[in-house]
């Protein structure tokens, strides 16, 4: 069997863990650059606003309406994240972090418990100990227990937000109830064709051969979905792997057409992505450094992207940030005003397994030290508190999040004040 477990809302909800006057008030969460609207309270919801509605759009009536709304904390979020599967990882062995806000567990050798119960002290321990709100689906494949979350959620009031598929009966009630466009794996196109053919349900999905099913739904894929969903698992638990690659990337507050401001945006980004790379204990062999115009600007559109290899594997922050201000550099145009850049680091490898060159030493060994004590730094003190020259300082490219609130838990700043 495996559990799902899904947090409600959850940027929304990690907001109002931390101011309690958001709570049954219609709330919404902006992406990068407060563009769009990616994450709603069930308030904001009833009013019917869209997730990934354009902000600038909606500004007015939001307003109007009395909805609060707040920037991307993205530092937040993530350090409730992780207290999240913190919390879940005492209830299993075997943990699979699937996204920011959901997971699944695997839950063999648990077919003695009461699921149920189970299922209920997961809600009451999250909820009591990090006021996240969760929804648990169970069922003997992921698939169905990703559709068994669904159902959580759609009849809350009906399920308390725990939704078990156990029995060939609860399994067929589910398939009938689930529209085929909600199953997990089937896209907005895919949805298409197989309604168009007559499959509304999940339930008239199952109905049809594999022979039928590989050939309207993506071949082997669509086989493994159809046997996922007659509660035959094929998706394996997956549990956490280093990252192939690691990435940071945003878009500009405002158009920035200075080589300096890009270097040090790219500086910037460099940072972050060499403070994961050690965090998973890896090097990177290669540099991807991108810089691009908006979509949507009425002017000449520029994308550019350049590769940069290090003859020796390294997870020095200064030098890979020395890497991607070189590369920008390669790539720029002074006629253009960016919108975003990005860097990308590739070839990761186990720093205890690195190629070292015969005859100089590897600035992982090299670095070591100083890389160890800017970390501690950054991680004690919070995030940017040691950074390079070539980060500079004003940052004037910085994305907009003039709405976003306080890093409750990762900045001694921004910690809640409790006056008794």
């Amino acid at each position: 069997m495996f559990a799902l477990v899904d947090c409600n809302n959850f940027y929304v909800s990690c907001e109002r863990v931390f101011d309690a006057s958001l709570q049954g008030k219609p709330v919404v969460v902006l992406s990068n650059n407060d563009g769009c609207i990616i994450s709603r309270s069930q308030e904001a919801k009833d009013l019917g606003i869209k997730m990934g509605e354009p902000y600038f759009k909606r500004r007015r009536w939001l307003a109007e309406q009395g909805v609060r709304v707040f920037s991307s904390n993205y530092t937040l979020y993530g350090d409730m994240s992780g207290r999240v599967m913190e919390v879940l990882s005492n209830f299993t062995p075997e943990l699979e972090v699937y996204s920011v806000d959901e997971a699944f567990l695997r839950l063999d050798g648990f077919l003695q418990q009461d699921l149920l119960t189970y299922s209920q002290t997961i809600q009451e321990t999250i909820g009591r100990g990090l006021g996240i709100p969760v929804c648990v689906g169970i069922a003997p494949s992921k698939t169905l227990a990703k559709m068994a979350n669904h159902l959580a959620k759609k009849k809350r009031q009906q399920s308390g937000g725990v939704w078990i598929i156990s029995t060939e009966e609860e399994r067929e009630q589910a398939l009938k109830d689930v529209s085929i466009g909600d199953v997990w794996g089937v896209g907005r196109q895919y949805a298409a064709r197989l309604q168009a053919a007559g499959v509304q349900t999940a339930w008239d999905l199952t109905q049809r051969s594999s022979d039928w099913v590989r050939q309207h739904l993506g071949g082997v894929v669509g086989v493994r979905l159809l046997k996922e969903l007659q509660g035959k698992p094929c998706v394996q638990t997956a549990l956490l792997q280093d990252k192939k690659s690691i990435a940071c990337t945003r878009s500009f507050g405002k158009p920035v057409q200075d080589l300096t401001q890009l270097q040090e945006a790219v500086a910037t980004y460099a940072t972050r992505a060499a403070e994961k790379l050690r965090r998973q204990k890896s090097a990177a062999g290669a540099v991807t450094v991108f810089i691009h115009t908006s979509r949507f600007a009425p002017v000449e559109q520029y994308f550019r992207s350049i590769t940069l290899e290090l003859p020796v594997a390294t997870d020095s922050t200064l030098e890979l940030v020395q890497l991607a201000v070189d590369g920008v550099k390669k790539i720029f145009r002074p006629d253009i005003q960016y919108a975003k850049a990005g860097v990308i680091l590739t070839e990761l490898v186990p720093v205890q397994s690195i190629q070292a060159d015969l005859f100089q030493v590897p600035t992982v060994v090299e670095h070591k030290g100083l890389m160890k004590a800017v970390d501690h730094i950054n991680q004690t003190w919070g995030s940017g508190t040691v950074v390079l020259a070539a980060a500079g300082g004003q940052q004037e490219w910085q994305m907009l999040k003039g709405m976003r609130s306080r890093r409750f838990t990762t900045h001694w700043n921004d910690l809640l004040w409790v006056r008794c």
